[in-house]
């Protein structure tokens, strides 16, 4: 895993992330977890969209894409307006089938430190409420819940959803790294 490398992701990625989402979502279903995501629900265009006003990143270890996320600049429809002080993680994905166990935590460390490369002092990502595995695997790495958003609009017109608000705040260290202040980046 020590091998693991992140770049933007390109127009030539689109179908890679399309195809991570889609799997991704099957895993959730697959063990029950419903009411998050639905295979189909995001094309290419959701990605040309976001990489026009945000960042897409992918992970890639061996050779292989292991997991890919979405970092926005802002994120008005769960946060309202905000002074420019968070990066917004979204559609954080593993590969499962690539992937090393621990992935999830490295690419959001990856997420993190960008964040703190673009000057900014929070990490901010919205969790579906009703997934309790999921909002305790965020507090885990070291996010806290500063709220919830009842009724948040979903991409492709899907009902809208009740989201945790989660956030970390993120110190800058002496190798120019950042780090979150609640016991380190996990």
């Amino acid at each position: 895993m020590n091998d693991l490398r992140v770049r933007p992701a390109t127009e030539a990625d689109l179908a890679t992330l399309v195809r991570l989402r889609d799997e991704a979502a099957r895993w959730m279903l697959a063990r029950g977890i419903t009411g998050q995501w639905r295979p189909g629900e995001l094309d290419e265009g959701h990605f040309r969209r976001v990489m026009a006003r945000g960042e897409v990143w992918l992970a890639q270890s061996g050779g292989r894409v292991t997991g890919a996320w979405e970092l926005w600049w802002e994120d008005e429809a769960a946060w309202g307006p905000q002074p420019p002080v968070a990066g917004y993680v979204h559609r954080l994905m593993v590969d499962r089938s690539a992937a090393a166990r621990g992935t999830g935590r490295l690419l959001l460390e990856a997420a993190e430190h960008r964040v703190a490369e673009a000057g900014r002092t929070r990490v901010r990502l919205d969790c579906l409420a009703g997934n309790a595995p999921l909002n305790a695997y965020y507090q885990d790495a070291g996010y806290r819940i500063v709220g919830h958003k009842e009724g948040k609009p979903q991409p492709g017109g899907a009902a809208p959803k009740s989201f945790t608000l989660m956030e970390k705040e993120l110190r800058r260290v002496a190798d120019g790294g950042a780090q979150g202040v609640s016991g380190g980046i996990a």
